[in-house]
C-alpha cells in the first residue's frame, strides 16, 4: 500500500526540517562559540585556577634594610611574626568562617569585612591578611581549628622591631599599610594590599632602597587547600641597610635630658651638615605602627595637646628670640652701624616714642660694646642697634644666614619659618612697616619665626667659618654585601654674607657667653672643654607695661616664655653644634642650656678629661653669677 502526500503535506515537512536544522546548527554554533571561549579567551585564566587547585604561588616577603647609626651600632632591626589570612578562592562558608575567627583571635567580624572589602581587585589566589602579628595563644587557636577553616593560613613575615622605641621615632619615622593611592602610584614596584611602607621619616624617605624584593615559594596543596609538598623557591633578597649620621650614644644622652620636658633638641657636626641626634618630645614608640596601629592608639597620639606627632627639630616654629641678636650684630657690623669698639648705653628700659622697651636685667648693663652686648644678652643694646640697621637690612642678613627658608634636609614636611620685612607687611597685612616693629625683631621676637634646624644651621655655619651645609641624616646605603650604593657627600648651600673679621668678633663673643663673668650661658660650661653659644628667652604672651618679671615656676605653664640655647664645642676647632628648644622652659640659662651641654658632653665624652679642673672665668677675682635671658 502506498501512501500520498499532498502537496500542503510536502511544504510543512520542509519546513520543519528546516526549521530542526536551523536549531541544530545553532545550537552547534553555540556550542563551537562557548568552546571558544573557554578554551581561547578565557583559557589562559582557566588553566590557573586549575592549577592553583593543586599547585600555588605563595609570596615571601622580604626583610626591610637595617638602620644603623654612625658606628655600625643597629637602630632598627626585623624580628619573625605570624600572620592570620585567608584565600578567598578556598573558603567554602563565609557564615562559618566570620563566626570563628573573631573568637580564636582578636578581630571582629566587621574588621574582617573591611579587610576583604579593601582587597577587591586583587590578582587571584592571593591571601588577604586577617590580622597581624599574633600571639602564641592565637596561633595556637588558629592550628587548633585550622582543619575545620580551609582558606585560613599563618603566614611567617619578617616585622620591623625598634629596639630603642621613642628614642628617635621622628627621625627613623614609621610604616603603615599600603593604601589604594599608594598601590596605584607605584603599581610597578609590585605592593598589594596589607604589604607595609615607610610612612614617615626615613622609613618613608628612603623606602626604594630599604625595601627589599620579595621571593616566592611554589607549593603543591590538595582539596582543602593544605600544603603537600614544595616545588619551587625564590629566596627574597633582603632591603639595602642605610647607615645613619645619628650617633646612638648622643641621641640617647639627648632624650635623656629632655625627659619631661617638651620641645626640641637637634645636634650637627658643624664641618659637614651631618646631623648627630634629633629628639623631639614627647615622642612615639614606631613599634606600634609595625604591626598596624589601631584607631583608638592613634586618635590618642593625635589629639595628645603636647603634639606628639610633630617634629618639632624642623616643624616646629618659634620666635628665635635671643639667639638672632647674633645675627642683628652680624648686620650691624657689616653694614658699618657700629664698629667692634662702639660703645652704647644699655640701660634697664629704652624709651622709643611713648612706649617703653624694657631689658630682661632690670638695672640694664651700662655702657657696652658688642662684645659685651653679645655676652650679656643686653636687649636695649640691640633695640637701638636694631633701629639703626632697620628691618630690610635685617631681613636680608636674616636671609643670608638661612633663615625663612627650608634647610633641604630630606624629611617630611620641614617648615620654612618666617623673616618679616616692609614689603612682607604691605603683600601680607596691606599695612606699612613700623620701626617699633624693628625693635621686637632685632631681639629675635615680633613676626619673626625659625625652626631648631634652622637656628642650629646659623650656629653650625658660625663655628665652620661661615659655610652653610646641607643638613643630612644619612650617611650612605650598602648592601649585605658590603657594597656602597649611595653615599653622602657634603655639600654647601649657602655663605653667610659677612667677613672672616667680623665672623671672629661674633665667636669669641659666644665663648664669652659661656666662658666669661656675667655670661648668660654659664650653665653650658663643660670642664676640659670650652663651649661657646647664645642663650634665649622667648616670650609667648607680650607683657603689660609695669608689670614685674616672674620665675617660671610662679608663671602658669602655657604663660612661660620658651627656653633657647644654641651652641657649639670645643669652641676653637668645633665637632658639635646643639640647638635646644624648651616650650614653656622658662630661662634659656636654666631650662635649655643644661640640655645641650649633656648632649656636647655624651657627644665628646673621648675628649674630656674629668680630672681636669675647670678653666677659670675670664676675670680671675669675679665670683660666679648665673644670668638668666
Amino acid at each position: 500500500m502506498s501512501i500520498y502526500l499532498g502537496q500542503n503535506e510536502s511544504v510543512e515537512l520542509k519546513r520543519r526540517l528546516f526549521i530542526a536544522t536551523g536549531i541544530t546548527l545553532a545550537i552547534f554554533f553555540l556550542l563551537v562559540i562557548r568552546i571558544w571561549y573557554l578554551q581561547i579567551f578565557k583559557g589562559k585564566e582557566f588553566k590557573e585556577l586549575a592549577e592553583n587547585n593543586r599547585i600555588r604561588l605563595v609570596r615571601t616577603m622580604a626583610p626591610r634594610g637595617l638602620l644603623l647609626d654612625k658606628t655600625g651600632k643597629v637602630i632598627v632591626g626585623n624580628r619573625p611574626t605570624f600572620n592570620l589570612s585567608v584565600l578567598p578562592e578556598d573558603v567554602k562558608d563565609w557564615a562559618k568562617i566570620k563566626g570563628i575567627i573573631p573568637n580564636i583571635v582578636n578581630v571582629k567580624e566587621d574588621e574582617i569585612d573591611a579587610k576583604l572589602k579593601q582587597a577587591k581587585g586583587r590578582p587571584p589566589f592571593q591571601t588577604i591578611k586577617l590580622k597581624n602579628d599574633l600571639t602564641w595563644e592565637e596561633i595556637v587557636r588558629v592550628e587548633t581549628f585550622k582543619i575545620d577553616l580551609p582558606g585560613i593560613a599563618l603566614e611567617i613575615e619578617p616585622r620591623r622591631i625598634y629596639p630603642f622605641e621613642d628614642a628617635a621615632s621622628h627621625i627613623i619615622g614609621y610604616l603603615g599599610e599600603v593604601d589604594e593611592n599608594q598601590i596605584k602610584k607605584l603599581k610597578r614596584t609590585n605592593y598589594i594590599p596589607g604589604d607595609f611602607i615607610g610612612k614617615y621619616g626615613v622609613e618613608y624617605q628612603w623606602e626604594k632602597y630599604l625595601r627589599g624584593i620579595n621571593g616566592g615559594r611554589q607549593i603543591e596543596v590538595d582539596a582543602l587547600g593544605r600544603e603537600i609538598k614544595l616545588v619551587k623557591k625564590i629566596i627574597p633578597a633582603q632591603g639595602y641597610n642605610t647607615h645613619l649620621t645619628i650617633d646612638l650614644d648622643t641621641q640617647l644622652a639627648a632624650q635623656m635630658a629632655m625627659k619631661d620636658k617638651v620641645g626640641a633638641v637637634i645636634a650637627m657636626d658643624p664641618q659637614n651638615g651631618k646631623i648627630l641626634a634629633a629628639v623631639s618630645n614627647p615622642s612615639f614608640d614606631p613599634n606600634l605602627f609595625a604591626a598596624g596601629i589601631d584607631k583608638e592608639t592613634w586618635n590618642k597620639l593625635l589629639s595628645n595637646p603636647f603634639r606628639v606627632m610633630e617634629a618639632k627639630t624642623i616643624q616646629g616654629q618659634y620666635p628665635p628670640a635671643s639667639t638672632f641678636k647674633i645675627i642683628t650684630a652680624a648686620a650691624a657690623l657689616e653694614e658699618g652701624v657700629i664698629t667692634p669698639s662702639t660703645r652704647i648705653y644699655a640701660g634697664g628700659t629704652f624709651w622709643f616714642g611713648n612706649k617703653k622697651f624694657r631689658d630682661w636685667k632690670e638695672e640694664g648693663h651700662g655702657v657696652i660694646d658688642v662684645h659685651k652686648a653679645v655676652v650679656e644678652s643686653a636687649d636695649t643694646f640691640f633695640y637701638q642697634v636694631g633701629l639703626k640697621v632697620g628691618i630690610d637690612r635685617l631681613a636680608y642678613y636674616a636671609k643670608g644666614f638661612g633663615l625663612g627658608k627650608k634647610t633641604g634636609i630630606q624629611l617630611t614636611d620641614e617648615k620654612p619659618g618666617l623673616v618679616p620685612s616692609s614689603k612682607w607687611k604691605k603683600d601680607t597685612y596691606g599695612a606699612p612697616w613700623y620701626e617699633g616693629e624693628t625693635i621686637s625683631v632685632a631681639v629675635g621676637q615680633g613676626y619673626l619665626l625659625a625652626t631648631p634646624l634652622q637656628i642650629l644651621n646659623v650656629y653650625a655655619a658660625i663655628a665652620n667659618g661661615g659655610r652653610l651645609y646641607l643638613p643630612q641624616v644619612v650617611n650612605m646605603v650598602e648592601t649585605s654585601d658590603g657594597e656602597i650604593l649611595w653615599r653622602f657627600i657634603p655639600q654647601e648651600i649657602g655663605r653667610l654674607p659677612i667677613s672672616q673679621a667680623n665672623l671672629k668678633i661674633l665667636k669669641d663673643a659666644l665663648k664669652g657667653v659661656v666662658n666669661e663673668n656675667g655670661g648668660t650661658g654659664w650653665p653650658a660650661r663643660i670642664p676640659g672643654v670650652n663651649v661657646a653659644g647664645k642663650t634665649g628667652t622667648a616670650q609667648v604672651i607680650r607683657l603689660k607695661e609695669n608689670t614685674p618679671r616672674r620665675k617660671p615656676q610662679d608663671t602658669p605653664y602655657e604663660q612661660r616664655d620658651h627656653a633657647w640655647f644654641v651652641g657649639f664645642s670645643p669652641a676653637e676647632n668645633p665637632e658639635i653644634a646643639v640647638a635646644v628648644l624648651v616650650e614653656h622652659g622658662g630661662f634659656g640659662a636654666e631650662g635649655a642650656a643644661p640640655v645641650a651641654r649633656e648632649v656636647m658632653k655624651a657627644y665628646l665624652k673621648p675628649k674630656i678629661d674629668l680630672a681636669k679642673p675647670q678653666e677659670p672665668m675670664t676675670d680671675k677675682n669675679a665670683t660666679v653669677e648665673i644670668f638668666n635671658d
